[in-house]
């Protein structure tokens, strides 16, 4: 098991046979519950659909009343940020936090996965849900998977030549290439539903195409075609480095585990592996509460204006419970991302990779 460089202190060791919610986690679940943090809030959700569609409203205003300008990349930008704040609304209509009504959450998910931003929702449910069970699993986790980055040296021999120039530069590389995040996510929503991996493949390619034919339809028509290209690489470059500014601290330089097998339970599994950024009125818009990910991952059904109170409930539980609890400021958590993964592609940088390999397998042997 690898331990992050940057965990304050080592974790109780995990019972082993201990699998789904723990006795521990129960007793954090009904501080939280006796405050209804779990209760739907649909107000609160409409107002914040509200916000979002009178954000999209004002990036449409200022498209057409510019018209063939080149400040029109200034649009460009403002609707990728657009994009990112829809992003929120189809994660917690997913996570079933927004409405009990499941047709008005599938709704609200579909229109802003695949209509706004031309993401599978159906594919990102599967996806999200089993990155939720085991995040920072290298055999389980969906999440690291499909990323060129590795978070284990152990993950190097599998890249091919191209990749492998990006792992031994990665603590760089990683950030600069978030830039094809959002179409990487076009790609994978086109897969997955050419390969039957989604439950709605019709309404899901219904939705696509529609999108694709508006938006391609505006943007080719009231802009010149040079300027056109350059609003659609810095609109989908935008919303590919927000996505992934919003997912990169999460996680990345927390707890990793591998095997068949989960070795921490429930409680220990998202606090251990999750990593909080300090709040403030601004870092809680930018992130749309995901910057309360340790809360988020041990009550993903909560309503985001919730977590601020639920954070307070579980920080002094883990301080109960000696339970290391990880909370940092905006620059550092992105400081220790790039820590972490230039500290783990060091052996391909060095060229002893089998060696490390070798030391590593020994160790948990």
């Amino acid at each position: 098991m690898q331990r992050p460089h940057v965990q304050e202190a080592e974790a109780p060791v995990a019972d082993q046979r201990r699998t789904g919610a723990s006795a521990t986690f129960s007793e954090l679940l009904k501080r939280v519950k006796a405050e209804g943090l779990l209760d739907l809030d649909p107000r609160y959700y409409t107002g914040r659909l509200v916000l979002n569609t009178t954000l999209l409203l004002i990036g449409f205003a200022a498209f057409f009343a510019l018209g063939d300008s080149w400040w029109q990349l200034l649009t460009a930008l403002w609707m990728g940020l657009c994009g990112g704040q829809s992003a929120f609304m189809w994660h917690d209509a997913g996570h079933k936090a927004m409405f009990r009504n499941k047709k008005a959450a599938s709704a609200v998910g579909y229109f802003h996965a695949d209509f706004v931003n031309g993401v599978s929702f159906g594919w990102w449910v599967n996806h999200h849900n089993r990155h939720h069970s085991n995040p920072n699993h290298l055999d389980m986790d969906p999440d690291i998977g499909r990323r060129t980055a590795i978070f284990a040296i152990r993950q190097y021999p599998s890249r091919t030549a191209v990749q492998k120039f990006v792992v031994r530069h990665q603590s760089v590389l990683f950030f600069v290439l978030l830039v094809l995040e959002s179409y990487k996510m076009h790609k994978q929503a086109v897969q997955s539903i050419a390969r039957g991996e989604t439950k709605r493949p019709v309404l899901e390619s219904f939705l696509l195409v529609l999108r694709a034919a508006i938006y391609l339809t505006l943007v080719f028509t009231v802009l010149s075609p040079a300027l056109a290209i350059a609003f659609v690489l810095v609109q989908q470059a935008t919303l590919g480095v927000y996505f992934g500014m919003i997912f990169a601290p999460n996680h990345k330089g927390m707890e990793v585990r591998d095997g068949e097998e989960e070795t921490l339970d429930w409680l220990e599994r998202q606090v251990l592996t999750s990593r909080n950024i300090r709040p403030s009125l601004l870092i809680d818009f930018l992130y749309g509460g995901l910057n309360y990910q340790v809360e988020h991952h041990l009550f993903p059904a909560m309503p985001q204006k919730n977590l601020p109170r639920a954070r307070e409930l579980t920080r002094d539980y883990c301080a109960e419970r000696g339970v290391p609890y990880h909370e940092v400021g905006f620059w550092a958590s992105y400081r220790e991302v790039a820590s972490f993964l230039h500290e783990v592609s060091a052996p391909a940088r060095r060229g002893d990779v089998d060696e490390r390999i070798r030391q590593e397998s020994g160790r948990a042997a």
